[in-house]
């Protein structure tokens, strides 16, 4: 499908006014990668579009279905994906479409109509990283149910403000979470207990790049954490600095090992760090 711009705009409106269909179905064209602005690729429903450009919608990628980020594993009843940082991963009272469980969603629908999915864990919208959801609600609950017994490692890299005093250290702590879903260190036995790990990779004048591995999975534990240290990581505009002027969280979850009991074996799934990580500390 083809058509030539005649008025100036945002490209999701524009589509809208001039075709007849449903907003939903251009988002979804937008969300995996089959639409192209004088033969540029773009999934930003806002892209400006004005008078002679050229558009173009694929709809045969479209009906293939190709998901916008790396598959890690997938088979009949489980698929493993690197989640992009700014991408929540369930719905929300604010966002119900753009997520990473409607992507992917989508993407086995489209091979399968019967498919469906489960999330099986989460991680923050502004943390990119390793995802594994489930195919079937048995699968789902099983990993589910004896998610701590199964994961045996759970591993991050992050950068941070400035020099860490120790290379290494152990933080525990207990975390309480406020009204307003911001979780604070409890200075009472109330709050659940936070075992974060770290050790230091890299540093230079002003940032550390630091390898983290959590023996809890409690929310935002590892910000907290390292927000407690005087040390936020880059991009946390949550629990560091909001001047912070870096556009995305400097955390990526990049190892995680479980148990996989369809094959009664351990798989250790990776991603490599993102580039934006290396570019900073060089």
């Amino acid at each position: 499908m083809k058509l030539v711009v005649a008025k100036e705009g945002e490209l999701l409106d524009y589509l809208y006014n001039n075709l007849d269909m449903p907003k939903k179905r251009i988002k979804q064209y937008l969300t995996h990668g089959a639409i192209y602005v004088n033969n540029n690729k773009t999934t930003k429903y806002n892209y400006r579009v004005i008078p002679g450009m050229n558009i173009v919608i694929d709809t045969e990628n479209k009906n293939k279905k190709t998901l916008p980020f790396d598959i890690l594993f997938e088979d009949e009843h489980i698929i493993v994906v690197n989640k992009p940082s700014g991408l929540l991963t369930i719905a929300t009272a604010k966002e119900k479409e753009k997520t990473l469980y409607h992507i992917v969603r989508d993407y086995l629908i489209s091979k399968n109509r019967n498919a469906r999915v489960f999330i099986v864990h989460r991680l923050d919208k502004d943390t990119s990283g390793i995802v594994v959801l489930a195919k079937d609600e048995k699968t789902k609950n099983k990993l589910q149910e004896n998610w701590n017994e199964y994961v045996t490692i759970r591993e991050y890299v992050a950068v941070v403000h400035g020099k860490l005093n120790k290379e290494s250290d152990r933080i525990v702590q207990r975390l309480k979470e406020t009204r307003t879903n911001l979780v604070y260190v409890s200075r009472d036995s109330e709050g659940k207990e936070a075992i974060t790990n770290y050790k230091v990779i890299k540093e230079n004048d002003n940032y550390s790049m630091v390898s983290i591995n959590i023996e809890t999975g409690r929310k935002n534990q590892i910000r907290v954490a390292f927000n407690t240290l005087r040390h936020p990581i880059v991009g946390d505009k949550k629990y560091g600095d909001v001047r912070d002027k870096e556009s995305r969280l400097y955390l990526h979850a990049n190892r995680l090992k479980m148990y996989y009991p369809e094959i009664k074996k351990e798989i250790l799934f990776e991603t490599q760090t993102p580039n934006e990580f290396k570019k900073i500390m060089n």
